[in-house]
């Protein structure tokens, strides 16, 4: 699924097509992609101007004049392209390139004055939504929702108030979105061994009794911000079927230090450790057993 980057690499590239332009028309040629599309939905979008393009965690969010806000989630597989008269551009490549087929079209919104942006998605997990703007934050999926992990909100303070008396694992913790929203495995992995925490160390460990940051909160925040902000600026990891808007490949998974490098050296200079996975609620975790040791559970949370 694409994560955090890559959302935003997505939004970025559809900016320039939708903000400023009104709808001119909207094709549905399904019924559905993971849910069915609400009441009339391409006749409320229909002159409909976009008036911003934001990000909340992993969804974008077109703000509409309408007084609507039209919600894009690209599930597993979605990807939009952009095709002008003369051209068509894709917001980005992929690290296992799997070319769109036309068949998964689904949802075409041609825009006034403007270009066609069409959604391609071959296993329909993404979705679409509207909801009233004025009342977003607190309608599903955004009520309850963590802090953003690019927001001024992250820091050492705020993550040691949340993790605060937690046991649950560190890496567990940082992947609950109502905590932090929008962290996927990939940059928590890449995060974690920036800050040479263990991925098991109990999320309580960063703090102290009182709820205040320990020093290995503070380098979390800073890690977890430094990894985003790199793979947001190469254009995310691109992993198997993210894409970006321009056909250009994210590279940021050519500077994982971890995530995907099972039994290779660790890069560290001077550390002799092999990077191994573990399985944490189903999902893959890589780390560097020399310089994110694994402690026991009792002395992790004591130190």
């Amino acid at each position: 699924m694409p994560e955090l980057p890559e959302v935003e690499t997505v939004r970025r590239g559809l900016a320039p097509a939708l903000v400023g332009r009104r709808f001119a028309r909207v094709t549905l040629r399904r019924p559905d992609l993971r849910f069915p599309f609400p009441a009339r939905f391409a006749k409320r979008l229909t002159g409909a101007r976009v008036e911003a393009l934001r990000r909340r965690a992993k969804y974008m969010i077109a703000d509409l004049s309408s007084g609507e806000a039209l919600v894009l989630h690209l599930g597993m597989t979605g990807r939009f392209r952009v095709e002008t008269p003369v051209d068509a551009e894709e917001p980005g490549g992929f690290y296992h390139e799997v070319p769109p087929h036309p068949a998964h079209d689904h949802v075409v919104f041609e825009m006034e004055a403007g270009p066609t942006v069409t959604y391609n998605d071959v296993r329909r997990f993404g979705f679409m939504t509207l909801l009233p703007l004025d009342r977003l934050e607190a309608s599903p999926p955004f009520a309850g929702m963590g802090i953003e992990p690019l927001g001024p909100e992250l820091d050492g303070a705020r993550l040691a108030a949340l993790f605060a008396g937690r046991r649950t694992p560190l890496k567990a913790a940082l992947l609950d979105q109502r905590l932090v929203a929008g962290l996927g495995n990939i940059y928590v992995c890449e995060a974690l061994f920036r800050a040479r925490l263990s991925p098991e160390a109990p999320a309580g460990s960063v703090a102290t009794p009182t709820g205040r940051p320990k020093a290995s909160a503070k380098l979390l925040a800073a890690s977890i911000r430094a990894v985003l902000e790199e793979a947001v600026a190469v254009g995310g990891s691109t992993l198997r079927d993210h894409a970006q808007v321009d056909g250009s490949q994210g590279a940021f998974q050519e500077r994982f230090r971890v995530y995907d490098r099972e039994a290779e050296p660790c890069v560290t200079p001077g550390c002799r450790g092999i990077v191994r996975r573990l399985v944490q609620s189903g999902r893959s975790t890589f780390y560097c057993p020399q310089c994110q040791p694994i402690r026991p559970l009792k002395a992790a949370a004591e130190s």
